[in-house]
């Protein structure tokens, strides 16, 4: 009996290595890429100002921030897109001949400006900079709608990983016979280009010929899988 069982097990741990050898698996990772166009953008820009008295300092800032907030509005920039990036007051100090003595007070503010017409981002950091503004930090660029680009994304990683699947399968004289697990790396989306601001003109044109323009580059929308393919 123990003969028998024996050799029953000994069938079993055959066939088991048979099939581990027939049926391998080949894991590889995918990913793919696709672009949208932007359609909103968030300006970055405020007011500082620089004066030996504190107040006087945050005088001059809080009202240039005031005057370009009507500006913007006067834009028909809805108020719930201008919003308060943030604040600060800090003093520096000159420290010649060994002592600490005031030099002045620096005032700064910043606001966030959200423009969903891209013909007209230009435009506003002009009409801002008239108001007041003397700070341009930067612009971001968003799309509201990425879920087909996101599909878009995440077809190209999985054809990806199959490409290099039937490579590494070709190569090793096996062929892929299906899937065995499949799990999202992520997807992801950021800007080609941040940040793409230069001012039209020269210092010998006139200032009515000068403007701001704005180029929005195409957002990337990446996607990343791992997928474990069957092979005999």
């Amino acid at each position: 009996m123990k003969k028998l069982t024996a050799l029953f097990l000994t069938v079993i741990m055959t066939f088991v290595c048979f099939a581990a050898l027939a049926e391998g698996t080949i894991s590889v990772s995918g990913t793919g890429e696709t672009r949208v166009s932007a359609d909103a953008a968030v300006i970055s820009l405020g007011v500082s100002a620089r004066d030996r008295e504190v107040l006087k300092a945050q005088q001059q800032v809080n009202q240039n921030i005031a005057a370009i907030r009507k500006a913007l509005l006067e834009e028909k920039i809805p108020e719930e897109n201008i919003h308060t990036e943030f604040i600060n007051i800090y003093a520096t100090y000159d420290y010649s001949n060994d002592l600490e003595q005031l030099a002045a007070y620096h005032a700064g503010s910043t606001l966030a400006i959200r423009v969903n017409d891209m013909e007209k981002v230009g435009k506003i950091i002009d009409v801002c900079f008239a108001a007041g503004a003397n700070t341009l930090n930067g612009i971001s660029f968003s799309a509201t709608d990425t879920e087909e680009a996101k599909a878009a994304a995440l077809r190209k990683a999985v054809e990806d990983a199959r490409k290099k699947a039937e490579i590494l399968a070709e190569a090793s004289g096996q062929k892929i016979t299906g899937i065995q697990s499949i799990s999202e790396g992520g997807v992801y989306s950021f800007e080609n280009n941040i940040g793409n601001v230069y001012a039209r003109g020269t210092a010998m044109m006139e200032e009515a010929d000068a403007g701001t323009v704005v180029q929005s580059a195409k957002l990337v929308v990446s996607a990343s899988v791992s997928i474990t393919f069957t092979v005999e």
